[in-house]
This record gives structure tokens, sequence and C-alpha cells, in this order.
């Protein structure tokens, strides 16, 4: 999201209001740590450099003029952090400095995108870059992800826009040297092995120009062996890397306490303001703990066990629940400003654990159906990003999922609910998997509905559920539906159903030729979940439905707002 469509959290936030500023410090964070992450290669600096500029723009938001600039100012800061912090450490020794090397930022981005083939070359590449190139990558790399503008870009840079592709230019000449680098590191090449007998394994400049000197008259490393893919095709729709867990954001900035940078604020200072919000305790960022605005916190265990090499990567992958039954995602505790009377349902805003495979779901529970008009008719398929279609009635939908990482991978933008009036619910899950069950890679080279090693994944927001093949909602009342794809490619087919065929559809198992038994998330009342993007206002990009749920920051109570 830009900074126009945070207009008017920018506003309150200016204006005094602590839960904008709490969302405003959440939600672009994960934006700053990237930059800073990748400028400085997962140095132990990131985390004081990432807390400087968060701790500078929260001072001086009073002075942004123009809340659609944020973005663009925002960044602006973390790149002088990053270029002061450079001026800073210029006379330290390179063996202090290797002291204080944490995980590089290449090997998180593998990690935790877990990328593979020649996106994780790309990454791999970054470690064998000079600063300078490193810190115009962290921004271009987010460019190409959909995450920044050019201008923005050349505004956090310090030049024009020119001068900017002519630096670009030059820096991608740079990537694609350094990823040659890689793939003959990669290689059988004997003459290479003898080179790099004494290489202690560190990435510098000596040893990057013996590599490419020798690649460029090596005939077995100069060879790519395969196509080799443009940097920027392959970045595309790439979600931003998590936060990693353990990443810790308070003011104890630079020797000062939280109580020194409150005093160095001249009245009620914003030092003052993100004092009380987020502090006492200091809020840990990482992807099982974040900020759920007004001051609460919300934690859960994170799984630390890396990954499975064939399961596909989800934003909230180390964020999972502890519990592992489905329903224990249903009940999150209710907003303490809200009571359960003005509301209804549940969100389902945790990725609950794949049930057993032949564990028969609970008996569907019967609601009224005095039938469902849909403005897309008996079959509406959405394809691209803006289609819509609004049901009205009483009655049971189906939304089929079909999604297309060897189209385009990457972070998914989820659908979006609006303009609702009356009620809506969650109520099944089916067609025989969910979209991260593995099954052996086929001849499209897909490992499961989310995608594969070779054809990319596509990545859900943080905190949201693993969608199945088949989800069924009711619907009494009226609401639309619209397909928000940008980055990661999918379709959704949305089809009017009755209890008899989401019934037939869950009650299909292994045995029957499904991978597993479906879900039933019904409760038979109000109690019954309600999709986590759904809301009643109706914004005329319905994109900007916040990409959030409780876990990760979501203001709201259970029920729709």
């Amino acid at each position: 999201m830009n900074g126009r469509q945070w207009r008017t959290t920018i506003a309150a936030a200016q204006a005094g209001d602590r839960r904008a500023l709490d969302e405003l410090v959440e939600g672009w964070l994960p934006l700053v740590y990237n930059i800073v992450g990748r400028a400085l290669n997962g140095h132990a600096d990131v985390d004081d450099v990432v807390q400087e500029t968060m701790l500078r723009a929260v001072d001086n938001l009073g002075t942004l003029r123009d809340p659609d600039s944020f973005r663009s100012w925002l960044v602006a800061i973390a790149m002088r952090q990053i270029r002061d912090r450079a001026r800073r450490r210029t006379s330290e020794s390179l063996a202090d400095d290797a002291a204080q090397e944490a995980t590089d930022f290449a090997e998180l981005t593998v990690l935790r995108l877990q990328l593979e083939g020649q996106r994780r070359e790309v990454a791999e590449a970054v470690r064998w870059l000079d600063d300078e190139d490193r810190q115009l990558l962290s921004l271009w790399w987010l460019e190409v992800a959909g995450e920044l503008t050019r201008r923005e870009l050349a505004a956090a840079v310090g030049i024009s826009r020119q001068h900017t592709a002519v630096r670009v230019q030059r820096m991608k000449a740079r990537l694609e040297a350094a990823r040659g680098i890689v793939r003959a590191l990669d290689s059988s090449c004997p003459e290479l092995r003898e080179l790099t007998a004494r290489w202690d394994g560190r990435p510098d400049s000596v040893w990057r120009k013996r590599l490419a000197r020798h690649i460029r008259g090596c005939r077995h490393c100069a060879a790519p062996g395969e196509t080799v893919v443009p940097a920027e095709r392959l970045l595309v729709g790439l979600a931003l890397v998590p936060i990693p867990v353990g990443f810790t954001l308070s003011l104890a900035l630079g020797g000062k306490t939280a109580v020194a940078a409150t005093t160095a604020a001249t009245g009620v200072g914003w030092s003052a303001k993100v004092v009380a919000a987020l502090t006492k305790p200091a809020v840990a960022m990482t992807a099982g703990a974040t900020i759920v605005a007004g001051g609460a916190y919300v934690v859960t265990q994170p799984d630390s066990r890396p990954p499975k090499a064939a399961a596909p990567p989800t934003a909230s992958s180390t964020s999972r629940p502890k519990a592992p039954s489905p329903t224990a995602a249903l009940s999150p505790s209710p907003s303490p400003s809200k009571t359960r009377k003005d509301l209804y349902g549940t969100v389902v805003d945790a990725v609950d654990r794949a049930p057993d495979p032949n564990a028969r779901p609970v008996d569907l529970p019967r609601r009224p159906e005095s039938g469902l008009t849909s403005t897309g008719g008996p079959k509406a398929v959405m394809q691209h990003r803006g289609d819509s279609v609004t049901l009205s009635g009483q009655g049971y939908v189906l939304v089929r999922w079909q999604i297309s990482p060897k189209s385009r991978p990457g972070a998914v933008v989820m659908p979006a609910w609006t303009g609702l009036k009356g009620k809506l619910f969650h109520v099944a899950s089916g067609g025989g998997r969910r979209m991260d069950d593995t099954f052996a890679e086929n001849a499209d080279g897909y490992t499961s509905g989310m995608g594969g090693p070779r054809v990319g994944y596509a990545v859900l927001p943080t905190g949201t559920q693993q969608m199945w093949q088949n989800e069924y909602f009711y619907v009494d009342g009226t609401v639309t539906l619209t397909q928000n794809e940008r980055g990661g490619d999918y379709g959704l087919i949305v089809f009017p159903s009755n209890r008899e065929a989401v019934t037939k559809d869950v009650m299909t198992g292994p045995a029957q030729g499904a991978i597993r038994y479906g879900l039933v998330r019904d409760t038979g009342d109000d109690t019954a979940p309600i999709p986590q993007y759904v809301t009643r206002s109706t914004p005329a990009d319905a994109s900007t439905v916040r990409q959030k749920s409780l876990l990760t920051g979501w203001s709201r109570g259970p029920g729709p707002p």
C-alpha cells in the first residue's frame, strides 16, 4: 500500500491519535527492515538503523506536509541512516566488522521466502556487491517487487531519475556478474576448485575480481547451462522478507533510554506518544509477536523448525499457533473496546494446521436457503484484478481457488468482501485438499497447489489462513467479492451452491481419491467464523481492504466493521 492510501492514518497520527501511530509504525516497519537489511546485508547494525529510522520518522511526523509523500519521505530517512552508519564505521577494522556479522540478508531471503533456482542465485549474488551497489539494490529490488516507484527510488538516492536509471543499469551489470560467480562456484570446474582452495568463503572485492577474471577465460564456467532470466523478471511479485524472530523494536536507541527519548521531545512529542504505545513492555516484532493498535499485544509461539523443501512457503509459516486443533484458530479474544452483543462471528485469523486426512468432519449445520443471486450468473470467473461479483439473498456460495505461480509467483493480495449488508460466514473448506498439501512433482513443476521449487510459490500475507481448493461461505444479505491480484497470479471461480453440495464435497475423503476430508467450520449460529478480509464499507479500490489479521495488528474486534 502506498502513502496515498495511508493518508487518513497518517493524518490521524499527526493529529495525535495513538492508535493511528501504532498502525503506522507496525504497517511500515517491514518495508524499512527490508531496505536496511538488504543494504547492510544483515549486519548486526540492522536493528539499530531500523530503530533509529522509525524513531526519526515518528519524531518528525508533524513536519510532513503532504501525507501522499509519506513512503518516499520514510525511505529517504532510512537511506540517510544507512549512509550515516557507513560514515560512522569507516574507522572500524575488518576484524571487528567480521565479529559483528549476523545472518546475512541473502540467507534470510533464501530461507524465509524459500527461493529456488535462479531466484536463489540472485539473492546469493548480493553478497558480492559493494556497499554502494547494495544500497541501491535494496531500493531497486523493492521497486521491481512493486513496493516502491522509480520516483521514490530517485528521491531516496537524492539524484534525478535520469541519473538513477544510469546507476541502476550499472548496478544490474555488476549483479549479473555476481550471479555468474555464484553459478561458477556451484559448478564442477577443476580449475576453479584449485583457484579457491585457499579462499575462506567470505565474499570480498579481491576474490570477486579473481573469480570474474577466471570465469571470463574459462569455457566451462562461462557457459550458463540454461537460459539466464533477467533479475527483474525473477523479482517481480516477491514478498517482503518477514521480520525475523527475535527482532525487537524499542526506543532505547543510541544509548538513550525510552525516558530520555521522551524527555528530549518538546511538549507532547511523538517520542512520548510512541513510548506510551510501543513500550511497557517493549514490542517484540517477530514472526509470532506484533503490535495490536491501542497498546495490546498478541503473542504466538513460532515454529522454529525449517520448512520442508517441498512445502510451499507462506508469510506466516513461522508463526503457527501452538495448538494443532483447526478449531483453535476460530475464537480469538474479542476487542476489549466492544462487547459480544455488538458482534457476530469470529475472524479466522491464524494459520490452522491441516486436519488428519482421514478425519471425517462434523455435520454441517442447517441454515435457511431462500435463494442466492449472483451478478456473475451460475459461474463467475474472476481472473484479473478488479473483477468482482455481488451476491444477494440467503444461501451458500463456493469460491474455488486457482493459483498460478508458473505464470507469476510471489506475494498474493487476497480477495476482499466489501459492501456487506447483513451477515457473512465462512462455513466449510473442501475440494479434497488444502492448497499447501504436497504431492509428487508433476510435469508442470508443481509440488502443491501453492507452487513448487521449479515454478516458484504463491506467498500469503502474514496471518492468513491457508485456503483449500474449495472454500464455502454463507450469505445472509448482500456482499461483493473482488479479485485483488497483484504479484502472485491467481483466479477465482464463484458458484452459488447449496448445503447438499457442500456436505457432499467435504465428506469426500482419501478413499475416494482426495488427499483429505474437508473441514466444517460452521457452528450453526452467529459465533461461526467470518472471512478475514471483509468490510461493510465500499472502497473505490477493494485491494485497499487491509491485508491484516488480528495476529498481525488488525485493530478491530472479531466482527466485520
